[in-house]
């Protein structure tokens, strides 16, 4: 007798339904990594602009006013086209308002829907904001 080496049809069948398991529990964790990968590009963008309210702060002072919009302008914080534009963010997806100079308080805002035109945005949550105490909410 020749002995026959291989794999019988049940242990193939066994192999293809854990993985098929695996499969089934680790796509919605991944789904769910791949929105926070796609967040932190809107953070670190969020964090620039806080930095550069600080700067402004520092610069003009409690009396100096309130910072412009985004731009050029001489009370401006200085980005400029497309300073804010990433991937997945593009800068209409970013706003700004301070509320006092003295002390310092604002909120950075960024919404991955409307007014952005970039593709591929992440789907939850819609919106994140920065305080000027470095947290972030959805």
């Amino acid at each position: 007798m020749r002995s026959r080496k291989g794999f019988t049809l049940i242990e193939l069948m066994v192999v293809v339904l854990i993985v098929a398991i695996l499969a089934a529990i680790a796509l919605p964790i991944l789904r769910g990594r791949i929105d926070a990968a796609k967040w932190s590009e809107g953070k670190a963008i969020m964090g620039t602009i806080a930095t550069a309210i600080r700067a402004y702060h520092a610069e003009k002072g409690p009396s100096g006013g309130l910072p412009g919009v985004f731009g050029v302008a001489s009370n401006g914080l200085g980005f400029i086209g497309t300073d804010l534009d990433g991937t997945f963010f593009s800068s209409a997806a970013f706003a700004f308002a301070v509320t006092t100079m003295d002390p310092l308080t604002f909120t950075v805002s960024c919404t991955a829907a409307g007014g952005n035109t970039r593709t591929n945005r992440p789907a939850n949550p819609t919106s994140e904001s920065l305080n000027q105490d470095g947290i972030f909410t959805p």
